[in-house]
C-alpha cells in the first residue's frame, strides 16, 4: 500500500499540531478541515457546507463597506464599577480579551458608505467577552444612534451576543433601557434602522435594540433567542422543536422580515437603503466620508 501523501495526513489527523493550527479550520458542521485563507477569502464560510462561522468585527465591516470606516467611541472604555472577581479580576479579564480579539470592546461603531450610501455602523463581536452588553457596549450604541439622529443617516448594527455582562450587574441590564430609548429617539423623525441579527444574538441584545428595528434581518442559521433551550424546557416541562431559535424558525413565526446567507447581505442591505434613501438628496458633504463623519 503506497504511503498516505502529506497532505492527506494533516486532514486525517484529529490532533492538528499547534503551529499549523492557525492555517486550518475544521467546520464544526461538516468536519471538513479548511484552509483557513481559503474560508477568510470566502467571508468566513465554509466552502464545502456553507456553514457561517462567527466574523470578526473588522472582517465584516471590510466586507461591507466601499471603502474607508471612520470609527468613533474608542474612547470609551470600561472600567471596573463593581471591583468584580472571581477567578481572576474583571480587568484581567478584560486585558485578556483585547489581546486576544484585537479590539477595545464588544462593539465596534462608526460611519462609512455602502454603496455610496452614508450610514452609522455598529458591529457586535462575539469574540470580546462572548459580546456581552455592558456599560461601554450600551454607551456606543447609544452614542452612535444619537450622531446618526443629528446627521439624519440610517443606521445598521449587527448585533452577536451571549447577554448582560455578569461582571457589571444591574449596571449592564440599564443598557437595555439607554439603548431602547435611543432607538425610540432615532426613529422618531423617520430615520432607518436597520439590524443585522447574526449569530448568536441572545440575552438583553435580543430584548432590546435588536428587535426594534424597522427591518430586521437573520444570517442564516443563526441562533437567536433570550433564554437558553434548557432553561426553558426546565421552564416549562416541553421538549422543544429540534429548529427552535434558529434565524429560519424565527421567520415561520413571524418574528423576523428576511433570513440571508452571508454573502447576500450586502446587496441585500443596498436594497434597502434604495427603498428608505433618496440617492438625489445625497449631498458631496455627505458622500465624503471622513469629512461628513467628523463634523
Amino acid at each position: 500500500m503506497p504511503p498516505i501523501p502529506e497532505w492527506l495526513r494533516l486532514r486525517r489527523d484529529k490532533s492538528v499540531q499547534p503551529e499549523d493550527a492557525s492555517l486550518w479550520q475544521k467546520c464544526p458542521r461538516c468536519n471538513e478541515m479548511l484552509y483557513r485563507k481559503d474560508v477568510a477569502a470566502n467571508q468566513w464560510v465554509c466552502t464545502r457546507c456553507g456553514y457561517h462561522f462567527r466574523m470578526h468585527a473588522y472582517d465584516r465591516i471590510n466586507a461591507l463597506v466601499d471603502g474607508d470606516f471612520v470609527e468613533i467611541g474608542t474612547e470609551i472604555l470600561p472600567g471596573d464599577p463593581l471591583a468584580w472577581t472571581d477567578k481572576r479580576p474583571y480587568p484581567a479579564k478584560l486585558e485578556a480579551d483585547r489581546e486576544k480579539s484585537k479590539l477595545t470592546e464588544a462593539v465596534v461603531t462608526g460611519f462609512a458608505t455602502l454603496d455610496g450610501f452614508p450610514v452609522a455602523l455598529g458591529v457586535m463581536d462575539f469574540n470580546f467577552r462572548g459580546g456581552t452588553m455592558g456599560t461601554v457596549v450600551g454607551e456606543r450604541i447609544a452614542n452612535l444612534l444619537e450622531e446618526a439622529r443629528r446627521r439624519r443617516l440610517p443606521c445598521i448594527i449587527f448585533t452577536a451576543s451571549g447577554g448582560a455582562r455578569m461582571e457589571e450587574g444591574m449596571l449592564a441590564l440599564m443598557q437595555m433601557a439607554k439603548t431602547t430609548q435611543a432607538v425610540e429617539r432615532f426613529m422618531e423623525n423617520g430615520n432607518p434602522f436597520i439590524t443585522v441579527l447574526t449569530d448568536p444574538t441572545t440575552g438583553g441584545v435580543s430584548a432590546s435594540f435588536a428587535f426594534q428595528a424597522d427591518i430586521i434581518i437573520a444570517e442564516a442559521k443563526a441562533a437567536i433567542g433570550f433564554a437558553g433551550r434548557r432553561v426553558i424546557e426546565q421552564t416549562i416541562r416541553q421538549k422543544l422543536p429540534e429548529n427552535f431559535q434558529t434565524a429560519e424558525f424565527l421567520l415561520e413565526k413571524g418574528h423576523i422580515d428576511m433570513v440571508v446567507e452571508r454573502h447576500d447581505l450586502r446587496a441585500t442591505l443596498v436594497r434597502m437603503l434604495d427603498y428608505a434613501v433618496d440617492r438625489r438628496r445625497l449631498t458631496p458633504a455627505l458622500k465624503a466620508v471622513p469629512e461628513f463623519a467628523l463634523q
